[in-house]
């Protein structure tokens, strides 16, 4: 990337947008507060533009409100790059002056675009890595959201029936079922095992004779009715069905990540790595947006990842590595839990982790290591366009 002439720095906000533009001396050619609207965007950019046409742009965020902004700027065709909120508010106490305001954070990010040589252009991705990272940050929000929703759960189950509450695996739909229709102990011991059990064979439920087993034994071992009983039974169903929603809903979503994932040029390659499925896939693409070419590096990838240790060294202290504080949180758990489902269908994953236990690192180390070496193997794939195979082909002599 060639050194432009000019630097814009745009500290953002929901509503309003602050822009100053510097020169290679870091004086100050422009300073404007604007609109988050498109009419007043294009004319920030034209009235750039007509300063000098060789201007690299630089913004403190690269979603949400930043959306607009960005899109128009890739709409002409303008180079940009990101600059993280902490790194801006880190860079400011090295300034003059302790006040804090958006026209000083907008002209830090322009003088440390204009001074920094190690930050590449931002690349959003393209359109079906855009869609699923808004498909996968939805569905990171509804599986929370019943998380929620059962923990609230439990918590009303305590306090009329702990003694099912403690049998019952409400992570799995059968008992979130149960309790729809049966909440309270003399309720259970009314209906019996053997209706019970018919009652969640007709609503598809499986292991319904061992559920319905469990739920009279524990009303046998409850023969007190507790203040509020009757409120809390009916609290039970609400929240109970606010679960199997959030199910029905999440599963929607993923039908709908795994057909745009499939859209994807890179979707073949990454499912035929053993371990690497649909979603793990999707969120793959949605935390690098599907280019490789913005890391330059299997290295730089592992360590957007979190995959790779940074040096904390000091004096006579050496060898001191720590995982980096900033990482893409999302695509450590992808590459994680892909590493540990390979366990079950890769022998080369298998052996690899096996070799790490050896050396005296502990599960979770040496499964880190295990998505360590997966990253390589996997940007290779991706860079050459290559299926993943167990072991090179053999070739024979002529």
């Amino acid at each position: 990337m060639t050194v432009p002439r000019i630097w814009a720095g745009v500290d953002i906000g929901k509503e309003h947008h602050h822009c100053v533009v510097i020169n290679a001396d870091g004086e100050r050619l422009l300073s404007r507060r604007v609109l988050n609207d498109e009419t007043t965007l294009l004319e920030l950019i034209g009235d750039v533009l007509a300063i000098d046409t060789d201007v690299l742009w630089a913004v403190d965020l690269n979603h949400g409100g930043a959306a607009l902004l960005i899109g128009l700027l890739l709409g002409h065709d303008q180079p940009m790059i990101y600059i993280t909120g902490l790194t801006v508010h880190r860079a400011s106490a090295t300034y003059r002056g302790e006040s804090k305001t958006d026209a000083k954070d907008a002209f830090v990010i322009a003088d440390q675009a204009r001074m920094r040589r190690d930050l590449g252009l931002l690349r959003p991705g393209d359109e079906v890595a855009v869609d699923l990272r808004t498909l996968t940050t939805h569905r990171t929000d509804l599986v929370c959201d019943r998380t929620r929703q059962i923990n609230r759960l439990r918590a009303q189950m305590l306090e009329i029936f702990p003694a099912l509450e403690r049998v019952l695996e409400l992570t799995n739909k059968g008992p979130v079922v149960l309790l729809t229709g049966y909440q309270t102990p003399a309720a259970i011991r009314r209906s019996g095992a053997r209706r019970i059990e018919t009652w969640l064979r007709n609503r598809k439920v499986r292991g319904a004779a061992a559920l319905a087993k469990a739920a009279v034994e524990a009303a046998e071992a409850q023969h007190t009715a507790l203040p509020g009983e009757k409120l809390a039974a009916a609290m039970v169903v609400r929240l109970a069905k606010g679960v199997m929603a959030l199910d029905e809903e999440i599963a929607e979503i993923d039908a709908l990540i795994e057909a745009r994932f499939r859209e994807h040029p890179h979707a073949e390659v990454i499912l035929s790595l053993p371990g690497m499925g649909k979603q793990m896939g999707a969120i793959f693409i949605a935390a690098t947006g599907g280019d490789m070419d913005a890391f330059g590096s299997a290295d730089r990838l592992a360590g957007y990842a979190g995959l790779a240790p940074a040096p904390r060294d000091s004096g006579r202290v050496s060898g001191n590595l720590r995982r980096p504080r900033r990482f893409h949180r999302g695509l450590l758990n992808a590459m994680y839990l892909s590493a540990l489902s390979s366990l079950k269908s890769c022998p080369a994953s298998k052996a690899y982790y096996q070799r790490k236990r050896a050396e005296g690192k502990g599960h979770k180390q040496a499964l880190l290591a295990l998505a360590r070496r997966r990253v390589n193997v996997l940007w290779a794939m991706i860079r050459d366009g290559e299926c993943y195979h167990a072991s090179p082909p053999v070739t024979t002599a002529a």
